[in-house]
């Protein structure tokens, strides 16, 4: 496995900066895929030229905003191009990061995920999913969203992971010799306790002195099965530190 290459889409984001990380701390060959490489994998600009003798694509690119149909239309470009140019250059396969809970979600950004899961799984080349858990970062981006000295932040349960934490498990995924057994469930990494969104925002909230409101979701996508624990870790989860708390101490 030390010779195969891998391809990375979405190398310059908030996941896939690690990804590549760990795969050169191991020794192994990364290929980043982005717009600031010169590989757009929604045009396929640059695609078949980054594939060349790419035997894994770990895809963990992403659509910046919310809206369902613009993510869901991004998610089946990308997937469609991946699988069309990824077999013609060779490639192997493909592992994903996904979203726990995405199964059960009905709208938003998650439903358009569920459906990026199924156009990948319907393609040629056979995929490999990790879901993850919401990361630590994007509670930073949850306060950077609000206005004023004031956060009104879900108080929703979460059980926050890393993003270092999730590259590291998508790698191993990625570079397992033989994928997980026919009917197992599909692989999860999540962090190691219980909390709400709104409890991990208010001890960043402290440190940029924002006081933090914690409220209940309402009129957010699927936010009754949300507060019923529904994108939760399943039994079979790995779980994982840092804790938010842990993570949050080293990062000033």
């Amino acid at each position: 496995m030390s010779m195969t290459k891998f391809a990375v889409a979405g190398a310059t984001g908030r996941l896939g900066r690690h990804v590549v990380d760990v795969l050169a701390e191991r020794g192994l060959q990364a290929v980043p895929m982005s717009r600031a490489t010169g590989v757009d994998i929604i045009t396929g600009e640059g695609l078949a030229e980054a594939l060349t003798g790419v035997e894994v694509i770990i895809d963990v690119a992403s659509w910046h905003a919310s809206d369902q149909d613009a993510a869901t239309e991004f998610f089946r470009t990308s997937a469609r191009n991946l699988h069309e140019t990824g077999q013609k250059a060779g490639v192997a396969q493909i592992a994903m990061a996904s979203i726990i809970g995405v199964d059960k979600a009905t709208a938003g950004f998650l439903a358009a995920k569920k459906v990026h899961e199924e156009l990948l799984l319907s393609g040629p080349l056979p995929v490999r999913i990790l879901r993850s858990a919401q990361f630590h970062e994007f509670v930073g981006q949850l306060l950077d969203w609000q206005q004023g000295d004031v956060a009104y932040i879900p108080a929703l349960p979460t059980q926050l992971v890393a993003c270092r934490t999730v590259a590291e498990e998508l790698v191993d995924l990625a570079s397992a010799p033989s994928a997980p057994a026919a009917g197992a469930p599909i692989p999860e990494i999540a962090g190691p306790r219980k909390e709400t969104m709104a409890g991990a925002a208010q001890l960043l909230g402290d440190r940029r002195g924002i006081k933090v409101v914690g409220v209940d979701g309402s009129g957010m996508p699927d936010a009754e099965i949300a507060a019923n624990g529904a994108f939760l870790p399943s039994p079979h989860a790995k779980l994982a530190g840092p804790t938010f708390q842990e993570w949050l101490a080293t990062h000033p």
